[in-house]
């Protein structure tokens, strides 16, 4: 009960200090929707193309809000040695970290709501399977808080943070399948598709989401399970690199 106690006040604290900001709450959901505005202008697609898109912004506004401000956070806790006093909480590390990254992976879940609420008023969502959809929703939160974590425990300085969660974001935005079907890419670029997270998350939602881009091309299981997979290996790695560098 006592571990519970902590968990949750860390969870807490995380959010009223950094999630619940405007300028993470910008960054986490205007930047999809900006992405989405200029897709719809350069494109000219109208009404028709909105349910297509919905699988990308949902998943690109879950990427952006819980990486946005997790990788840059844990990194400045640790420069600012608050991290350490965490360190001494009588609790696993295990459970210390999933606290840490529990905030952004819901705060994500919540930024894949705004697009969908806003295309409520444009479209009929009464075919989406919301069960399916919401599963998956969390495990690419939990994937893309895992990623955040990741890169936090990589590096030393915040500025490093935040340009390492460019290099993995931005390239996700074109070989993820968010906006194209990643089976419209080249050849060359199709490999790396399927060696990155988001790209399972997108392939499942579009099975979850009616006249999205024609389906899921993978089974859904397969999905999940790569899903659980990436979320296993990114949080092994993280612990593994926190008791190697932060711990003496």
């Amino acid at each position: 009960m006592k571990r519970l106690t902590i968990f949750w006040s860390i969870v807490v604290k995380d959010m009223r200090t950094y999630y619940l900001k405007p300028p993470n709450i910008s960054w986490g959901l205007l930047f999809p929707l900006a992405w989405t505005g200029m897709f719809f202008i350069r494109s000219g697609s109208g009404l028709e193309s909105v349910m297509a898109l919905l699988p990308g912004v949902a998943a690109i506004s879950v990427l952006f809000g819980t990486t946005s401000m997790l990788a840059v956070t844990v990194t400045f806790e640790k420069k600012n040695r608050s991290f350490d006093r965490l360190l001494l909480a009588p609790i696993p590390l295990e459970l210390l970290m999933l606290a840490k990254t529990g905030g952004a992976i819901f705060f994500g879940v919540v930024n894949a709501l705004a697009p969908m609420a806003m295309a409520a008023f444009l479209v009929d969502l009464s075919g989406v399977a919301w069960g399916t959809f919401f599963g998956v929703i969390f495990l690419v939160a939990v994937a893309s808080a895992f990623l955040g974590l990741f890169i936090a425990v990589a590096v030393s300085e915040v500025f490093e943070a935040q340009t390492f969660s460019n290099f993995f974001r931005f390239p996700m935005l074109f070989l993820c399948g968010l906006f194209f079907p990643v089976a419209k890419l080249p050849v060359v670029l199709q490999p790396f598709s399927y060696m990155l997270p988001l790209t399972y998350g997108v392939d499942a939602l579009r099975g979850a989401i009616p006249d999205a881009g024609g389906g899921n091309l993978l089974p859904l299981g397969l999905d999940v399970a790569v899903l659980g997979l990436f979320c296993a290996a990114l949080f092994t790695a993280s612990l593994w690199n926190v008791r190697r560098k932060w711990i003496a």
